[in-house]
């Protein structure tokens, strides 16, 4: 990669994050403003920039907030409103801190079933989580970021670690304490 305006261009179309905070990230009056953010400033067509917003929307089920202005929106939804921003710039890697943090059981199977449906459709996914049960639940591979370095794998033999799990810095939480 070329660190200039192209080369920096085409990283923001490779690899998307989306952070823990979605209030981080939000900024427009509506979603479907915040969302077309990306896509417009990529210099694409009024029709295409309308075609990737309406896509992240569904993919997202977030269609029907299109004109909600962002601030009257649940936690959840501004959640899901972050990522389909991601989504509309129809990234190769979409990276997301703590995606289901603060949404409730429903919310989280929600957007797992958004992310699952993302990768099928051959984005990359990956997820930084404290949540070991759902790092083995929905995870292929797995690494653990811990005081004695950084461990990789797949994620059922990885999170079986409970050497790198307790005690050792690693943070994380699960059934298995």
């Amino acid at each position: 990669m070329r660190y200039d305006r192209k080369g920096l261009t085409a990283l923001r179309t490779t690899v998307q994050l989306v952070v823990q905070d979605p209030d981080d990230q939000l900024f427009a009056a509506s979603v479907g403003q915040d969302v077309s953010f990306g896509p417009l400033n990529l210099g694409l067509s009024d029709t295409e920039v309308r075609a990737r917003v309406a896509q992240s929307l569904a993919a997202l089920d977030i269609s029907a907030l299109a004109d909600r202005p962002t601030h009257l929106l649940s936690y959840g939804q501004r959640k899901r409103t972050a990522i389909a921003g991601a989504v509309a710039m129809r990234p190769r890697v979409l990276i997301l801190d703590e995606p289901t943090a603060g949404l409730d059981p429903d919310g989280q199977e929600r957007l797992l079933a958004t992310l699952d449906g993302l990768r099928a459709d051959g984005t990359t996914v990956v997820m930084a989580t404290h949540d070991v049960d759902l790092a083995l639940r929905w995870a292929d591979d797995a690494a653990l970021l811990t005081t004695t370095g950084a461990h990789t794998g797949p994620a059922a033999g990885m999170l079986a670690r409970t050497d790198l799990l307790a005690g050792r810095g690693c943070g994380c939480r699960g059934a298995w304490r």
